[in-house]
């Protein structure tokens, strides 16, 4: 898939207010701080298309961008947000939750992993929740120019371990560096299929 426009179309609170659900949608979500503006960006080709900060948290909306006039790309609040209030948190939970539930035209969710942590429990509630909601998600390995390829490889099979404990099939995996544009062609390809699936469906 080649990018030729990626445009900020609205951010919003509420998914009644979200673009007309006309297109597949592809929404992007992890912890905060793990490097999702800058994927966006990557895959996007476009340097300031999401917000990047060095300040977690920053993404407080629900972000819609419109890709080629073909499909939105989503950039949501991130989990296990840093230094915000209970209330707000919990505000995000509930649009989070309730954006994932509504919004029909949801075609899958990026969920994004730092490469160098092993599983951590907020990022497998957030799977398990997907999973109990049958939304479909794939997982994105992020920052792999941080660290060795071994650790890269030990910590992606120490998550495949944990999430056979309760999947039998395990979703699809990608690696990526926004530094070095690793996982670009991947993401870009994948999403190309599907939404080639879609519209066979119409």
């Amino acid at each position: 898939m080649v990018i030729k426009e990626a445009k900020f179309l609205m951010s919003n609170t509420k998914v009644e207010a979200c673009p007309t659900p006309d297109k597949p949608e592809y929404a992007f979500i992890g912890r905060s701080n793990v490097g999702k503006s800058s994927l966006i960006n990557m895959l996007t080709e476009q340097k300031k298309l999401a917000k990047t900060s060095g300040q977690p948290g920053k993404t407080q909306l629900i972000n819609h961008f419109l890709i080629n006039d073909e499909w939105y790309l989503v950039d949501l609040p991130g989990y296990g947000y840093a230094k915000v209030s209970k209330s707000s948190r919990e505000e995000w939970r509930r649009m989070i939750n309730y954006y994932l539930q509504k919004r029909e035209n949801l075609t899958c969710v990026f969920v994004l992993i730092d490469s160098r942590h092993d599983p951590m429990a907020q990022d497998l509630e957030f799977i398990h929740q997907l999973g109990n909601k049958g939304v479909p998600f794939v997982v994105v390995f992020t920052k792999l120019d941080k660290q060795s390829s071994i650790k890269t490889d030990s910590t992606i099979a120490a998550w495949k371990r944990k999430l056979r404990e309760t999947w039998e099939e395990l979703p699809q995996m990608f690696r990526t560096s926004s530094e070095k544009q690793l996982g670009r062609d991947e993401i870009l390809s994948f999403i190309d299929e599907v939404n080639a699936q879609v519209q066979d469906q119409h």
